[in-house]
Order: C-alpha cells, then sequence, then structure tokens
C-alpha cells in the first residue's frame, strides 16, 4: 500500500506550508510486503506474490521491489487500478495507529478469475517457503482463499514449507467466527507460525500466551513463536517450551511493522540454518531497528542486517542461494 506517516523531527517542512499540522511523509508498505523486503536484505532470494495497477504508484512500488532485488514476475498489474493507501498516526510512546483506504485494493482480486492463477500456481511450486499473513486471506474472495488452501495442501505434500502470520484486523473480516475457522484452517497448513499473543486475545479471547500455545499446538504445527511485545518470546518446538528475553530498547518512535520485520528476521535466519532459538534473537534486532524508525521499512543506508550474528559463515555461503520464499 502507500503509506503516509509523519516527518521525521529535524526534517525542515516547506515553509510555504501553513496547515498547522504535521507534515506526511509517503512511502510504501504492508504487512508481508515488510517482510519481503527485511528477508530479503538478509541474502535470501525472495519472490513477491500481489497484484497491482497500472498507476504511477504501483510502478513505483515495483521500482522499490527491484531495487531490494526481489523477483516480480508474478506480479499482474490490472488496468484503471491503484494500491490501498493507509495513514500512521503515533501515541506519545511510539504506538502506531492506523486509517486505512483500501476497498478497491487490486490485491483483493489475488487467485480469482480473470487473472493468472495458474501461472502464480506454477510460480509458487517452485519456491522453498511460502510466507502469507492473516491480512493476506482477509482480503481474499472466499473461493480465491479456497483454492489457496488447497495448493497449499498440495505444497506442503510435495515438500515445501508454510510460514503464516495470523495478523488479525477485525474491520478485513465479516466475523470474528469467520476470521477463527479461516485462520485455523490455514493453521492446519503451517510449519511455522509467527503469531501475536495480542492478535490471540483479540481472535480468541485468551488470558494467558499457555492458552494460546495449547490451542495452536493442535494445530500440528511443528514450530510455533508467540511474541509478545517487550515480554519473552515464546517458542514451543519438539515438544519443549522456551522464553527468550527481549533487549530493552531506549528509543521507540514508531511500532509499525515492528512484527513483520521480527517474522523477517526470523525467517532470514532460520532458512539460512541458524536455530529457532538464534532467529528469534535476529527477530528482536530487526523489530529494534525498525521501531526507531517513522515507518514501515528503513532506507537501505540506515539498515543493518540482523541475521548475521545468528549465522555461521559457513551457513550463509551454503543456503543464502539455494534458498527461495
Amino acid at each position: 500500500m502507500v503509506e503516509l506517516a509523519p516527518q521525521a523531527a529535524g526534517h525542515t517542512p516547506d515553509p510555504s506550508v501553513r496547515t498547522g499540522k504535521p507534515l506526511l511523509r509517503q512511502s510504501f508498505a504492508g504487512d508481508t510486503f515488510n517482510t519481503a523486503v527485511y528477508i530479503a536484505r538478509s541474502g535470501v532470494e525472495v519472490s513477491y506474490l500481489t497484484l497491482l495497477g497500472d498507476d504511477p504508484y504501483s510502478e513505483e512500488i515495483l521500482t522499490l521491489l527491484h531495487s531490494e532485488r526481489i523477483d516480480v514476475s508474478a506480479i499482474e498489474q490490472l488496468p484503471g487500478r491503484c494500491p490501498g493507501l493507509y495513514m500512521i498516526q503515533n501515541s506519545a510512546d511510539g504506538e502506531r495507529y492506523f486509517t486505512y483506504w483500501r476497498g478497491e485494493s487490486p490485491a483483493r482480486a489475488l487467485l480469482t478469475p480473470g487473472t493468472q492463477c495458474q501461472l502464480v500456481k506454477s510460480h509458487l511450486q517452485k519456491m522453498d517457503c511460502i510466507y502469507l499473513s492473516g491480512i493476506s486471506i482477509a482480503i481474499m474472495q472466499r473461493d480465491a482463499r479456497a483454492a489457496l488452501l488447497e495448493f497449499l495442501r498440495e505444497y506442503r505434500q510435495a515438500g515445501g514449507r508454510v510460514a503464516f502470520d495470523s495478523n488479525y484486523r477485525p474491520r478485513l473480516w465479516e466475523s470474528p467466527d469467520t476470521a477463527r475457522r479461516v485462520v485455523l484452517d490455514f493453521l492446519q497448513q503451517t510449519d511455522i507460525a509467527l503469531l501475536t499473543f495480542e492478535d490471540e486475545q483479540a481472535l480468541w479471547g485468551d488470558k494467558r500466551p499457555l492458552q494460546s500455545l495449547k490451542r495452536n499446538s493442535r494445530a500440528g504445527i511443528s514450530e510455533l513463536v508467540l511474541k509478545r511485545g517487550a515480554e519473552p518470546v515464546l517458542l514451543q518446538q519438539g515438544g519443549a517450551l522456551t522464553a527468550v528475553e527481549v533487549p530493552p530498547v531506549s528509543n521507540v518512535v514508531d511500532t509499525t511493522g515492528a512484527g513483520d520485520a521480527f517474522n523477517a528476521g526470523y525467517l532470514g535466519a532460520r532458512l539460512q540454518g541458524a536455530s529457532a532459538h538464534d532467529s528469534i534473537a535476529a527477530g528482536n534486532r530487526c523489530a529494534a531497528q525498525v521501531i526507531g524508525y517513522r515507518g514501515a521499512i528503513i532506507p537501505r543506508d540506515q539498515y543493518n542486517d540482523c541475521t548475521r550474528e545468528s549465522l555461521s559463515p559457513v551457513g550463509i555461503a551454503a543456503d543464502t542461494a539455494d534458498t527461495r520464499v
């Protein structure tokens, strides 16, 4: 989507503007988009799948993806359409609040008749891991959602891995019951679950993290990560439960994209051979960088790869070239 975020402190405003309100910086972002960018920066080969329009902003999104070395060969551009838009507002502690304009976003037509469905599926079959989110499935039409779910079953049977973040946004769903049913269906086709306790509370009414872990483990997920803000991240893997501390962050400017960045740090390290524990540490480092910057995507020249401390030199050289997301 197009992102509008408050200008960073110290920015010199146009003296001709006298609105009395903060100026907004225009960029591009979105939950899976953010994760794709940061995974690509870790050295993993990444392909991004969406639908765009034929407008100037869609062209800029494609240019940005190219600049991040992300494959866009499966992206279709629909005539007469343009991306959604969202605006960020922040409280004094950096917590973010969003306003959306995305009802006509072309991404809502993904995997529907009239789009390149078979080409998309052929493209996805080549990937070693597919990452998607609750927002991905919430905006899709019902038939397209069912087709994707069936594809993921076949993809996993053929040896592919699926990573999923439930990322619950109530306004995108027709009802909480529908959201719970669909999310559970996709969790049952998930190998790596990267969940947030706040989402689990909103969707399922959980009071304690262990409720979330117990319920999701019944879906057969082999690797379950539960993010809890500044509280320790919980990892459930191989029947063992581990808590990984989150280092304190002193400079919180904007929490936009923190969870997406964590997912990228985790997957970027994990797909290159790091342990799940070390991948959580990489995710924490990535999120800590992002919340010190306004907007979801840090400029490349200000970003430090968070996965390197979690990887041996051999792991980086051997696995990066062979892993595709």
